[in-house]
């Protein structure tokens, strides 16, 4: 453009000189391209995580003895810490015998869950939440309250008259 038609310009035009037709606008064939590839990508990544969270159910750690196998009767519990010390964890035989374990730690609030002997279950004193307490299940199901989710269930091996925490399903 030459200077004596710059000079015809209002002043808005010479401040701001952009010119409608060079500008590079996104076509609506570019816009579908774009978000069915971002699209892709978002099924794919959900993909990914949803078969990593199933690849990734139960953690092993190292084994570790919580009592003689005799230690506790029908409807007697024990607490300890597995795989950490700062893990609280409820070893209960229920009245049918079985010793069974789960993480004390509620799902709902973090509220440590105590075992109920009357009624053979793990119950949230915080907000009065009741969970399952009985062999063969993945964790503790929820049975009452706020809790949404199954208190992380440990497992046991019975070796030489001892129980050990052998790792935590999820």
């Amino acid at each position: 453009m030459s200077e004596d038609a710059k000079r015809h310009l209002p002043l808005w035009r010479r401040d701001f000189p952009i010119r409608w037709d060079e500008d590079h606008y996104v076509t609506r064939r570019q816009l579908a391209k774009f978000l069915t590839l971002g699209s892709a990508i978002l099924v794919g990544a959900n993909v990914a995580m949803v078969a990593a969270g199933r690849k990734h159910t139960a953690e092993s750690y190292p084994p570790q003895r919580i009592c003689a196998a005799d230690a506790l009767g029908p409807g007697e519990s024990l607490l300890f810490r597995y795989p950490t010390a700062q893990d609280p964890c409820i070893l209960v035989r229920t009245k049918a015998g079985a010793l069974v374990a789960f993480s004390q730690v509620c799902t709902h609030l973090s509220c440590a869950v105590v075992y109920r002997k009357s009624d053979d279950r793990l119950f949230c004193p915080c907000h009065e939440g009741v969970f399952a307490c009985h062999e063969g299940t993945a964790g503790a199901e929820p049975l009452e309250g706020p809790p949404e989710r199954p208190l992380p269930r440990i497992t046991l091996d019975v070796r030489q008259g001892n129980v050990f925490a052998t790792g935590v399903a999820l």
